[in-house]
Parts: structure tokens; C-alpha cells; sequence
């Protein structure tokens, strides 16, 4: 027995324990030796190689050739003299030419391979703390690196033989979880707060909730997101096709999403579902599995997703739009695989039956002929050990506290009898003799024990303090047993005695199996190899060591006919392996063994499926009586429409045929016609077309011979053209010298006019600038502003001189330029033209604009005359302004009797606001205290109730003492108590709190509203003060400019005494004291309550 090999595998979360599986290929590669397991898979775009990165000693990357019939190996990667521990997730680049690998913590190293030739392009570190979570190329660009993590979203472009990061965006706050490429410049990541971010050249474009799908733009509605991320799906898994992509969105749920034409979002489509496990005793358990990965074919059909708990589900895309509703579900990629340690495992001899329970509280029935699951059901308790009855129509499984026999019915698992289990101690395995009459079991008190089945007592045993056995089992003649524990070896034991021990190194033995042929011996290991052992067992270590699971074998058992091995490991995988000879042929079978194909059925099951049986006979029986008088019906209706339709279509036919008559009589008219008059046209084309040919041989004739004569008059022209030119240059010439020249003498002219007219303007201006000083004195402002004006009137003229001398120069070049170029002369002098008259109009302007201003300065006079006649005016305006005032004041004093109650209310308020808020925070300690109180007996229950349940977990029955029930229910009893008691407490005081809380901020409503009122009335007399104080303002000025008048205003001087004025100065300046005194008196009033009041505006 040196060989053997893989026939199935049943698959788990991350992969078959140490193998890999190509399903729709048919191709399996087993892992490296003495490794801890495969941690991460990559495949190349062309589909042809596989990565497979694994931690022996240290970490190393596989790359497999799929197209290859062994899937053979064709290069391990490592990270060289960088020490790595695990390579936590890898890609491919477009080309499949290169390969990057992320490194674990706590370096985090992302290694850049070309991988053919075992080269490391470039390293760099990703992650200082967080994990990183995927890496990813560009879909059009080898050179360029996308890598997310908790807190890293980085992209990198490879140049120079290192990678440098490309993109700066601040992501302390976020983990992503996934991400994947839209195009050559987007990249869409899902964090674990169920946002979806879209980034657009390495900066992030929009971000959107999963759930809600709408676009977070400003940032209050980011730090809105925030608040709320908390209670939103973890996107953990994400994937880009041609029309969007495809992401998770909470336990159990993918969303599709589609690209909206001519826009850059997307909107949600659909919405899949996990379905509902049948047999379980949570249909709904199964929608709460976190989707780990999601992929698509190429052909873009199918969407595949794994789960956390080790489950494969897909969907047809197409079918899945067709789908009218939003919501569809996926389906099984394949059976319904054990999600957690699998503990017990038993075959039978009738039936290719295997059965298998798990601490995910299930319990499964295989086929190993089939390779299918057969049924399975799931249990409220954790099933420790399995064992199907030889029939394979029964079951035995054990629970902490009970046994439970149970029938194999076709589609369920029904329990029949219960067996209460007390004192039960550690015993590990058990195994049968070949004719039932013996039973040898192990345990972990190192003692190994033969009883007599028959009589039930113990008749041999071995016991050994130092071992803690762990599995056990019996030859074939009953005589000699094999056991393995954790001291690393294999005993053989017979009649209570170890005859051979066979060490096993430093790897811990869990399971042992012997063949019925008594020639091979296999056992399982702590790290999940299986060894094939010869028997007699050797005298050296020598045996076969076969690489299988991720985790500690834990059960092993051969089927009959020895032609299967299956084992069971705590990775949750179930593996059967087919036992081989040397020659690579299966062991032959001492007899042809045919499986039963009888099933168990219950009489009342049988009964209701009989009655079923009858209720439907008949109502086919009905069904088909009903179809026969239906048809009947439909064949009478038919006939009746067939001789209806009959009689129409030969009516129909008759018609035609009459028609077809007449319009082929017709025809043949039509044809004569237009035979005849087709020859008619031809002749009297013919005609036309010779006497056209005569005619224009006689045209061209006529034409050659004017032709002729042009030719001759051209040439004449030509030679009195370029006469008239020569002539035309020279005149043109000296026309040219006597412009320049006239143009020159009245520049000079302009410029000595322009010399003159500056000198005038200045004069002008020392005149102006005295008349302004004069006029400043009678009118402050409004002449100080005339005279800037009048100053930036200057220095425009000052710039209209210097640009005329500028343009003076350009124009004498271009005058010179057009004596270069005499063939554009007349387009240069026409521009000269204008630009002489653009000067004329600039001097013209300068003239009108020095009449303006003396104009202006006459219009001034006349203003200033109109505002003595307003000062009059204003003065009137004054004494109705101080009976206002007057008016004013009593108002003020009637509102200072007003607010003066007002303010004892205010202050009474706000003591009583003070002690309520002493009580509230009375009330917060003490609800604080009450809650600490509450947290600190929950922890103490939560802290027993653990306590219990290890108690539990370390013995299957434990007797326990009544005095402790008693004391243990009389403590509980009391706590519960207290926590009711503090509960209501708390209620009662909340309530209270609320009452009293509730009539501050009535009555502060009030109060608020009254002095709303108040403030209102404040602001409008504000108003109108304001006005009186700008009226005022305006009426000194006057005054003012109107005693700087002289003799001018005396007359007018007389209508308004100095006297006057002052005293109106003074009555102003005590309103204004006043208005100060009440605006303190209402700060000093203004409630300290928490609702603050709007702000008084002037």
C-alpha cells in the first residue's frame, strides 16, 4: 500500500484544505508540504495560470499551469532576503507577465515580480498598522498599482525600477474593503461603512451610500454620512463589467448597478438575495452570510459569490434582468458544505452512505458514489460524535446531554428515540470488533480499555498516565488493537500489553484507521496529513506521507469493501480518497457487494401520500372529462369560423380574379399606347439632336473667330495698361512727397496748438484750483470731490498728449514703410487718413471738454444758490423734528414703566431656571449612577452565564449539588430583583424631570414673546431717531456752510438764528444720552436662558 489518490472534495471557505480545485476543468493540485494552509488565489486574465500563495516556513507564491493535464507547477516565489510570513492577497498584471503580492503585517511589503524569470521588479511599503485588504492593476496598464486597506487607498506607478505612489487623498477615516477598476482612469471602492467612493485619476469624484445611492457632495451632507455610517452595510466584496458593477451590501445581499448614458453615475438595478435554508431551524440564518468574493464570467452570464461560511452560490445575469421584480435570489454553485469543525463521522454497509456532524449543529448525509449531499437537517445543540446503523436506515447521534436514534426517511431526518446521558467522562473513540463481540475504547485519562459486548464487562486494559489517547482501533482477528495519542507515536497493543511503538517525530497523532484486509494501517495528524502504514509494522519509521487538510485530522474510518478512505478535519473539510495498489489499480472485493436501494417510510407518510395519490387521480380524471367537453366545444366553434371564413375568401377570390381581368385588358391598352408613343418621342429625338449638332458647329465657328479678335485686343490693352501704370507710379510719387510734406506742416501747426491750449488748461487750472479753495469753505465735500474730478480730467489730457506724440512716431515710420512697399500704398495713405482725422477728433475733444468744465463751474454757482434755498426749508423741517422729539421722550418714559415689572419677572425666572437646573443635574448623577449600577450587575450575569457555559463545554452531565441550584437561583432571583427595582426608579425620575422641564419652557415662551414685543417697539423708535439724528447731522452742515457765505447768504441768515440752532444741537445730544441710558437698561434686562434671542439690529 504506497499509493493513492483523489476522487472528490468537498469544498470550504478559502479551499480544500491543502488541495486546489479547478471544478469545470477536472483538475486538482495538492499543496507544498508541511504547509499551514493556502491564503490567498490569483488568476491571470487569459485564464491559463493560477497563483497560490502558502506559508511553509516562509511564506511562498505558486504559480500553476492550468492548461497543463497535472496542472504542474511552473514557478515559487518568495520574497527573498525580506522575511515574509504570509502573502495576504495577489494579481496579475493584463499581460499575465507580471504578479504583485501583498505581505502581511508587520512590514505590509507589496512585491512587484515578473515572474517567469523569479525577479523582483520593485518592493514598497503600503501600510504602517492597518491591513491591507486587495491589490489590483490596471486593466490597460501594466506599470500602474491600485492597493486598499484599513485606512490606505494608494495607487502606484511603476518607473524607474521602484514604485512611486501617484495619488494623495486622506483616508485615516475610512477602511476599504474591496475595490475594483472601471477604467483605464476610475476606480470604485466599498468601505465597511457602506459607502461606495469613485475615484477619477487617484482624487475621489463622488461617494455615495450603498443603500441609499445618492451622491454625497457638500460637507454637511459628508458629515451627516459619517453620523449615520455606523448603522450602514459592509461592502465586502466588489466587481466591474461592461454595463457597472456588482457589490455587497450587508449580510447576504448584492446590489447590481448601471452606468447612466452620458453621466459618470451609476444607479442601483437589482437587488440579490441569498436564499433561505430549508432544513434549518432558521430558514433566515443563511441571508445573515457575509459575502467574502464576488466574480464574474468572461461571457459576462454568471455572477459567483462565496461566503464566510465556506457556501458557493451563483446566478444568471441575463435572467436576472429579465426578472420584472427588484429583488431576485442566487442559487446553489453546489451543495451545502459544514461551516464550522466537524466532529463526528460513520459510514455503513448497505448503502454508499457517509454522516457527518459539526459543531454548526448539523448533521449530513453523503454519497460517496455520487458525490453528492443526500440530506442534511440542523439541530438547536452542537452533535458530538455520529454513527449509522449497517442498514444506513437509521442513525445514532450525540448530543451534550443525550443520544438521539434517528430514521433515514427520503427527504428528512426523524428523531425516534431519545437516550438521556448522565456522568458521562472523556472517552475520545471507540471501535468494533469484526463480529460485534468486542469493544476497545480510549479517553484522555492515557487508558485503553477491551469489554466483552455480550457480557459488558471490561476484560482487558492498558493504561498509560503520560498519554492522552485520542483515537483507537481493532485488527481484523480482533486480537491486537492501535492506538495514537499526544506523545507523537503509534502503539500496538495486545493483551494489555504495548508490543511496538512506532514514533512519529514531532508531528501529534489525532486518528487511526486499519484496513479489513489487516495489511495497511492510516493515520492523521495534528498538522492534517494522513500516513499510509505498512502492517506488520516495521521496525524503522517508514511510511507514506500524503499532504490533505488545513487542520487536525479528526476522524478517519475505511468503508466496507475497502475501497475508500474518508477523513474529516477541524478545517471543515470531508475528503475521500481511494485506496490503490502498487500498480495504481483499486483493491479487489472478496465478494460483489450491490447497495440497497430500500428507503424507510413512516404509515402515516405512506397513508397521506396514498390519499394524495387518489385526490389527484381523480381530479385528473375531472381535469380531463372538463378538456375533452372543452375541446368539443372549441372543434364546433372552429368549424363554424372555417366555413365563414371559407365563404369570404372564394367570394374574395371571385372578386379578384374579376379584377385581375379588367386590369390586364387595361394593360395591354396602356402597353400600345406607350409602345407607340415611345416612337414617336425617339423620332422627334433624333431630329432635335442633328439639328443641334449643325447649330453648334456654326456656334463654335462664330466663336473661334471672336476669340480672335479679343487675343488681339488684349494685346493692345496690355501694352496701354502698363503705360498708364508707369505713369500712374510717378505721379503717385509726387503726390506722396507734397502730402507728407502739407501733413508735416500741420502737425507742427497741431502741436504748437496743442502747446497753447496746455498752457490755457493751466492757466485754467491755477484759476479753478483758487475758485475751489474759495468754494471749499462754503462747501466741503461735494467741491472736493469736483476738484479730483477735474485733477483726473487733466492727467487724461496730460496721457492724450504723450499718446499723440506716440502716435505721432508710428505714423511717420509707417510713412516711411510705405515708401518701402509702393504696391500697398493706397491701402497705407488711406490709413494715414484716419488716422489724421482720429487725431482731429481727440483735439476737437479736448476743446469741448475745457468748455464743459467752464460750463460746470457755472452750474456749481446755481446749485449752491438752490441749497441756501433748501437751509431755509431744512429749519422748518427742525422745529417739527423737536416736537417729535418731545413726543419721543414721553414714549421713552411710559416704556421704562413698562419694562421696570417686567425685569422683577425676568429675575425671579432665572432663579427658578438656576435651581431647576441644580435638580436636573441632581437627576443626570443619579440616573448615571443607577445606569453604572444596571451595567455592572448585567456584566456579573453575563460573566456567570459563561462561567455556566464552560462548566458545561468541559463535562457532557455534571451533577450538580441542589444547596448550589438553590443558592445560585436565590442569587439570581435577587438580582433581578434589584434591576426591576433601579428600572422603575429611573422611569419615575425621567418622568418627573420631563414634567417640570416641560412647564420651564412653557413659560419661557412667554417671556420670550413678550420681550419680542418689547424689542420690536425698541427698534422702531430706534428708527426713528436714527432719522431725527441724520436730519440733525444734515442741518449743521448747512449751517455751517452757510455761515462761510458771508453777504451772499445775510438775508437769507436772517430767517435762522445761531441761537436756534444750538439749542436744537443740544436737544439732539440729551436724546442721544437717553437713547444710550435705555439701550444699557434692556442689556442689563436680557434672560440668561438657554434659548438665546436674536441679536438687535439698527
Amino acid at each position: 500500500m504506497d499509493g493513492w489518490r483523489d476522487i472528490s472534495l468537498h469544498k470550504r471557505r478559502d479551499s480544500c484544505g491543502h488541495w486546489l480545485i479547478v471544478k469545470n476543468k477536472e483538475l486538482a493540485a495538492v499543496g507544498t508540504e508541511r504547509s499551514q494552509g493556502m491564503q490567498a488565489l490569483a488568476i491571470s486574465t487569459n485564464r491559463r495560470y493560477l497563483a497560490v500563495s502558502e506559508c511553509v516556513e516562509k511564506a511562498t507564491i505558486t504559480v500553476y499551469d492550468l492548461q497543463h493535464e497535472q496542472s504542474r507547477k511552473r514557478k515559487v516565489l518568495t520574497g527573498g532576503d525580506i522575511s515574509v510570513d504570509e502573502f495576504v492577497c495577489m494579481a496579475f498584471s493584463p499581460d499575465s507577465k507580471y504578479l504583485i503580492g501583498q505581505a502581511g503585517g508587520p512590514d505590509w511589503t507589496l512585491f512587484l515580480w515578473m515572474w517567469e524569470k523569479k525577479k523582483v521588479m520593485a518592493t514598497v511599503k503600503t501600510s504602517t498598522d492597518g491591513p491591507i485588504h486587495q491589490v489590483s492593476f490596471n486593466p490597460e496598464d501594466n506599470t500602474q498599482i491600485c492597493v486598499s486597506g484599513n485606512g490606505v487607498f494608494k495607487i502606484f506607478r511603476y518607473a524607474g525600477e521602484t514604485l512611486k505612489q501617484s495619488n494623495i487623498f486622506k483616508t485615516d477615516t475610512h477602511n476599504f474593503l474591496c475595490h475594483t477598476w472601471m477604467s483605464t482612469e476610475q476606480v470604485i471602492a466599498g468601505t465597511d461603512a457602506g459607502q461606495l467612493m469613485m475615484f477619477e485619476a487617484g482624487r475621489l469624484r463622488w461617494e455615495m451610500n450603498v443603500t441609499s445611492v445618492q451622491k454625497i457632495d457638500s460637507q454637511s451632507e459628508k458629515q451627516d454620512s459619517k453620523e449615520t455610517s455606523s448603522t450602514l452595510p459592509r461592502v465586502t466584496a466588489i466587481v466591474g463589467y461592461s454595463n457597472g458593477f456588482a457589490c455587497s451590501a450587508g449580510p447576504g445581499t448584492v446590489c447590481l448597478f448601471e452606468k447612466i448614458e452620458e453621466e459618470d453615475q451609476y444607479k442601483k438595478t437589482k437587488e440579490i438575495k441569498i436564499p433561505p435554508e430549508l432544513f434549518s431551524n432558521d430558514p433566515s440564518s443563511a441571508e445573515q452570510q457575509e459575502i467574502s468574493t464576488l466574480c464574474i464570467s468572461p461571457s459576462e452570464e454568471t455572477l459567483a459569490a462565496s461566503t464566510d461560511r465556506g457556501q458557493l452560490y451563483d446566478i444568471n445575469l441575463s435572467l436576472a434582468e429579465y426578472n420584472k421584480g427588484a429583488c431576485v435570489q442566487f442559487k446553489r454553485l453546489s451543495h451545502s458544505s459544514h461551516s464550522s469543525v466537524i466532529t463526528g463521522l460513520s459510514t455503513c454497509i448497505r448503502k454508499p452512505l457517509i454522516a457527518t456532524c459539526s459543531m454548526d449543529r448539523s448533521v449530513r448525509i453523503w454519497n460517496f458514489e455520487t458525490n453528492v449531499l443526500e440530506m442534511y437537517k440542523e439541530f438547536q445543540e452542537e452533535a458530538y460524535s455520529v454513527a449509522l446503523h449497517p442498514t444506513g436506515l437509521y442513525i445514532l447521534v450525540g448530543f451534550s446531554d443525550k443520544l438521539r436514534l434517528m430514521t433515514l426517511l427520503i427527504d428528512d431526518i426523524r428523531i425516534f428515540k431519545e437516550f438521556n446521558v448522565r456522568g458521562c467522562r472523556e472517552v475520545r473513540a471507540i471501535a468494533f470488533s469484526a463480529d460485534d463481540s468486542r469493544l476497545v475504547s480510549c479517553g484522555m485519562d492515557g487508558a485503553v480499555y477491551e469489554w466483552n459486548t455480550l457480557t459488558g464487562k471490561r476484560e482487558s486494559e492498558s493504561v498509560l498516565k503520560t498519554c492522552s489517547y485520542t483515537g483507537v482501533t481493532i485488527s481484523s482477528d480482533s486480537k491486537t488493537f492501535f492506538a495514537v495519542g499526544t506523545d507523537c507515536s503509534l502503539k500496538e497493543i495486545q493483551d494489555c500489553q504495548i508490543l511496538k511503538e512506532v514514533r512519529t517525530g514531532d508531528v501529534v497523532c489525532t486518528t487511526v484507521a486499519m484496513s479489513r484486509s489487516g495489511r495497511a494501517l492510516f493515520v492523521g495528524t495534528s498538522t492534517g496529513t494522513v500516513r499510509a502504514i505498512k502492517y506488520p509494522l516495521p521496525i524503522q519509521n517508514d511510511w507514506i506521507e500524503y499532504q490533505a487538510h488545513a487542520g487536525p485530522v479528526t476522524k478517519m474510518v475505511i468503508t466496507f469493501d475497502d475501497q475508500f478512505l474518508i477523513t474529516v478535519s477541524e478545517d471543515s473539510s470531508l475528503f475521500i480518497w481511494k485506496i490503490i495498489d502498487k500498480e495504481g489499480q483499486g483493491l479487489k472485493r472478496e465478494k460483489e457487494l450491490r447497495y440497497a436501494e430500500e428507503i424507510l417510510i413512516t404509515k402515516s407518510d405512506l397513508e397521506e401520500k396514498n390519499k394524495l395519490m387518489l385526490d389527484l387521480n381523480a381530479r385528473v380524471m375531472e381535469l380531463q372529462k372538463e378538456n375533452k367537453y372543452q375541446l368539443s366545444l372549441r372543434d364546433i366553434e372552429y368549424k363554424e369560423k372555417i366555413n365563414e371564413l371559407t365563404e369570404k375568401c372564394t367570394q374574395q377570390i371571385n372578386s379578384l380574379n374579376a379584377e385581375k381581368e379588367v386590369l390586364k385588358a387595361e394593360k395591354e391598352k396602356q402597353q400600345a399606347v406607350h409602345v407607340k408613343a415611345l416612337s414617336e418621342v425617339l423620332e422627334k429625338h433624333d431630329k432635335e439632336q442633328q439639328d443641334m449638332e449643325s447649330t453648334n458647329n456654326q456656334k463654335l465657328m462664330l466663336e473661334y473667330e471672336k476669340y480672335q479678335e479679343l487675343q488681339l485686343k488684349l494685346h493692345k490693352v496690355q501694352q496701354e495698361y502698363e503705360q498708364q501704370l508707369h505713369s500712374v507710379e510717378e505721379s503717385k510719387t509726387r503726390a506722396l512727397e507734397e502730402m507728407m510734406q502739407s501733413y508735416e506742416a500741420k502737425l507742427e501747426e497741431k502741436i504748437t496748438l496743442i502747446t497753447q491750449n496746455q498752457e490755457e488748461s493751466q492757466q485754467k487750472v491755477r484759476e479753478f484750483e483758487e475758485y475751489i479753495k474759495q468754494e471749499e469753505e462754503d462747501a466741503d465735500m461735494e467741491i472736493h470731490e469736483i476738484r479730483m474730478k477735474y485733477e483726473q480730467n487733466l492727467k487724461e489730457e496730460k496721457k492724450a498728449n504723450t499718446r499723440l506724440k506716440v502716435e505721432l512716431d508710428t505714423t511717420t515710420k509707417q510713412f516711411h514703410v510705405l515708401q518701402r512697399e509702393i504696391e500697398n500704398r493706397n491701402l497705407e495713405i488711406e490709413k494715414l487718413k484716419q488716422e489724421v482725422q482720429k487725431l482731429q477728433s481727440v483735439i476737437k475733444a479736448l476743446e469741448n471738454d475745457i468748455t464743459g468744465l467752464k460750463i460746470a463751474i457755472q452750474k456749481r454757482d446755481g446749485i449752491i444758490q438752490d441749497k441756501e434755498k433748501s437751509i431755509y426749508e431744512l429749519k422748518k423741517k427742525n422745529d417739527t423734528f423737536n416736537k417729535t422729539i418731545e413726543v419721543m421722550e414721553f414714549r421713552a418714559e411710559y416704556m421704562e414703566e413698562q419694562i421696570e415689572p417686567k425685569e422683577k419677572e425676568i429675575q425671579e425666572l432665572k432663579e427658578q431656571m438656576l435651581e431647576m437646573e441644580g435638580e436636573l443635574k441632581e437627576f443626570h448623577k443619579t440616573n448615571t449612577q443607577l445606569e453604572l449600577k444596571t451595567a455592572e450587575l448585567t456584566l456579573k450575569l453575563k460573566t456567570k452565564d459563561k462561567e455556566m457555559h464552560k462548566e458545561m463545554r468541559k463535562v457532557e452531565k455534571v451533577v450538580v449539588d441542589t444547596d448550589i441550584q438553590r443558592e445560585n437561583h436565590r442569587q439570581r432571583e435577587h438580582y433581578e430583583k434589584i434591576i426591576t427595582t433601579l428600572k422603575n426608579q429611573l422611569t419615575r425620575d425621567t418622568n418627573v424631570f420631563q414634567a417640570n422641564n416641560t412647564k420651564l419652557m412653557k413659560d419661557n415662551v412667554i417671556l420670550m414673546k413678550e420681550i419680542n414685543d418689547l424689542r420690536q417697539e425698541l427698534r422702531t423708535v430706534r428708527m426713528q431717531l436714527h432719522n431725527y439724528e441724520s436730519q440733525s447731522s444734515f442741518n449743521k452742515n448747512i449751517k455751517s456752510s452757510a455761515n462761510t457765505r458771508g453777504a451772499a447768504s445775510a438775508g437769507r441768515n436772517g430767517l435762522m438764528s445761531q441761537q436756534s440752532l444750538e439749542e436744537a444741537e443740544k436737544i439732539i445730544q440729551f436724546q442721544r444720552l437717553e437713547i444710550q441710558r435705555l439701550k444699557q437698561e434692556m442689556n442689563g434686562h436680557t434672560p440668561s436662558s438657554r434659548t438665546k434671542l436674536p441679536p438687535l439690529t439698527n
